[in-house]
């Protein structure tokens, strides 16, 4: 069961560089003051839903680099959360920084107060990647970096993007080969967005940089998240939460409220061409899934059903949710017998 965040923004605070993606603006006025925190958690406990409130409890610092801001800031922070923890509202706490900011002496802090998460922004494994994204730090950093929050026990999450400057579609897929291979406790995924204010938008504006259509970006993304799914590592999200500073700031960049759907729908759109590869030209379809897979197999406004349906020639095309049958599943019935593919299997 994955647990209730409680997320407390610290925009830029502790970034040592400025990443080329990023639009996000250090605070002028200072942290926010301890009992604005205090307030903050106790308000957002009182908003859970009563069937949530025996949910696991995380407080999570996001939207900085929170190992790297100086260590008294860290402890002022950190100290506000002991006492919800203490009396069991909050169950433990949960950081994002980055690779090159995790010392021994930073890891034994974050066990002194309870931390038992750690998301570190890796973005890619590729050093000329990093190099031009202005990140600051390299591939070995991450690998050295989980090596020691994993000897720590730590649960580790890695953020990565698909689509910085000079990355393709084979560079990603190289990263995450390398990604399974220091296995992370999950992953989160975000496409590179052009946002108002960001120095990639310099970049776009001058012709210098492209960023993934939303298509590419899908094409890309279904290859990654099979082999993921082949190595058992949990993808926790794809994409970006759908926020109204994104909606005013985004430019350009394959964005999508519903980015991890469309490609569960490519991959089962695959699934179903395979199995059609044979079928006979005005025939009816009769596909058999999971009934939570039913509309990834229909596709967003039914496009994957349409499509299939004017590729194949089908008269009719049905499709039999089926509760036994495991997610990932897809049967097509030709003639008296059924035929069917796991996602698992599908080939690139």
């Amino acid at each position: 069961m994955h647990p209730l965040i409680i997320p407390i923004f610290l925009p830029a605070m502790g970034c040592r560089e400025r990443c080329l993606f990023c639009n996000q603006k250090a605070p002028t006025k200072g942290l926010p003051s301890p009992s604005s925190v205090r307030n903050f958690i106790e308000a957002s406990l009182a908003g859970i839903p009563f069937d949530k409130k025996n949910k696991e409890k995380q407080v999570a610092f996001y939207g900085g680099s929170f190992t790297a801001i100086h260590r008294d800031e860290q402890v002022c922070f950190l100290k506000e959360v002991q006492p919800f923890i203490t009396s069991g509202l909050i169950d433990s706490i949960r950081v994002s920084t980055r690779p090159d900011a995790l010392e021994e002496e930073t890891l034994s802090l974050l066990k002194e107060y309870r931390v038992k998460t750690v998301e570190v922004g890796v973005q890619s494994m590729i050093d000329e990647v990093l190099l031009l994204s202005h990140r600051g730090h390299g591939a070995a950093d991450t690998v050295d970096a989980v090596s020691r929050l994993k000897d720590r026990e730590f649960e580790v999450g890695l953020q990565l993007m698909v689509g910085l400057p000079g990355d393709t579609c084979d560079r990603f897929l190289q990263t995450l080969d390398r990604i399974i291979q220091l296995k992370p406790d999950f992953l989160r995924i975000h496409p590179t967005l052009v946002l108002k204010g960001a120095p990639l938008e310099i970049l776009w504006r001058a012709g210098e940089y492209s960023p993934l259509s939303l298509d590419e970006a899908i094409q890309w993304l279904k290859k990654g998240i099979l082999k993921l799914e082949e190595s058992s590592i949990r993808v926790a999200r794809i994409g970006l939460q759908p926020t109204k500073e994104l909606e005013r700031d985004y430019l350009a960049g394959p964005y999508h409220p519903a980015f991890r759907q469309l490609i569960d729908s490519a991959i089962f759109f695959d699934m179903a061409k395979y199995l059609l590869q044979n079928f006979p030209n005005g025939s009816k379809a009769i596909f058999f899934c999971n009934p939570k897979e039913i509309s990834n197999l229909k596709g967003q406004r039914n496009e994957n059903s349409l499509k299939l349906k004017n590729h194949f020639k089908l008269s009719e095309i049905l499709i039999d949710g089926r509760q036994e049958l495991p997610r990932g599943f897809l049967g097509l019935q030709i003639q008296e017998r059924v035929v069917s593919i796991d996602r698992k299997s599908l080939g690139f």
